[in-house]
């Protein structure tokens, strides 16, 4: 997919994610999640469900994105 993530989005999800694996995620946390995607998929016209498909791939699946993310260097290298 590829979708270039700002940093301070990532950094929203990690905390949503952290809380949600101690069992203590919040409100205040899930909706600022949730809306920072919305506002990203639309500042980056991209659509809501893959902007939140790959943040969560690349929080929670950081060394199957870090290989996806190699193999896709690898490819449009030999391009």
């Amino acid at each position: 997919m590829a979708i270039e993530l700002p940093d301070e989005l990532i950094k929203i999800e990690e905390r949503a994610w952290a809380e949600m694996q101690a069992g203590a995620l919040t409100v205040d946390t899930a909706v600022a999640a949730q809306v920072a995607v919305v506002e990203y998929a639309k500042a980056a016209e991209k659509p809501r469900y893959d902007v939140e498909v790959e943040l969560k791939f690349r929080v929670r699946h950081p060394k199957e994105y870090e290989e996806r993310e190699r193999k896709r260097r690898e490819a449009e290298a030999k391009k």
